[in-house]
């Protein structure tokens, strides 16, 4: 029959083929040689009916979660064009000052002009300041 007598065993458990027991104790199981073995032989420890219901509420399941999955996809899509459309709206960052060592190097001799601290500071602060009033 191509299963094992631990599957046998279960089967006479649950019911699900026929079988008798005699005085001894021995149990018989009862062949029925006019049906196809091959597509009754199920080795499973659910009533077919239970393993029906599984896979059809699994089938439900992947289909849910892939719902799910492409909403989340549409949504990740939807959150990289904003991103896009934010970051083009940033100004580009403007050169980086010279650190003081540089500028002491290249000015030697040079006394610097005092008006130009201050735009020098305005240059310096972060953008979001500069646009925010910070």
């Amino acid at each position: 029959m191509g299963v094992t007598v631990d599957a046998i065993r279960k089967r006479i458990t649950r019911g699900t083929i026929a079988h008798e027991r005699d005085e001894d104790g021995r149990v018989w199981v009862i062949l029925d040689t006019d049906e196809d073995t091959a597509s009754k032989v199920r080795d499973t420890d659910q009533p077919p009916s239970d393993a029906t219901a599984l896979i059809s509420e699994m089938r439900d399941r992947i289909t849910s979660l892939e719902h799910q999955l492409e909403q989340e996809r549409q949504a990740n899509s939807e959150h990289r064009r904003l991103l896009a459309a934010a970051l083009e709206r940033i100004p580009p960052q403007l050169e980086p000052p010279k650190s003081p060592e540089t500028v002491e190097g290249a000015s030697e001799g040079v006394e610097p002009h005092p008006g130009t601290e201050e735009p020098q500071e305005a240059v310096q602060r972060p953008w979001w300041r500069r646009w925010f009033g910070g």
